[in-house]
């Protein structure tokens, strides 16, 4: 019976962890800079490309983290047709 309480217990922590952060993730695109035709980026590297999973061919907001020519951390949003219509005929 400990052992049952014990799995529970762990099993109850690591969603809550992993709960935590994937709401520290998201809050952190917030400061995203919305993309604008004609913006100039400078993009130097890009450390990270992440949009919300979706089942339906639809426009959804996604966003890049990316360094640039300055070696300034910078963040954007953009509008772009989801993956999902990658796989539909």
């Amino acid at each position: 019976m400990n052992i049952r309480h014990l799995m529970l217990t762990t099993s109850l922590a690591c969603t809550a962890f992993a709960g935590l952060a994937q709401a520290n993730d998201t809050s952190s695109m917030q400061n995203a800079v919305p993309y604008e035709y004609g913006m100039p980026l400078h993009v130097a590297q890009v450390v990270s490309l992440t949009e919300p999973p979706t089942m339906d061919c639809k426009v959804i907001t996604a966003h890049m983290k990316y360094i640039d020519n300055n070696g300034n951390a910078e963040q954007i949003s953009y509008r772009k047709l989801s993956d999902a219509c990658s796989y539909q005929n």
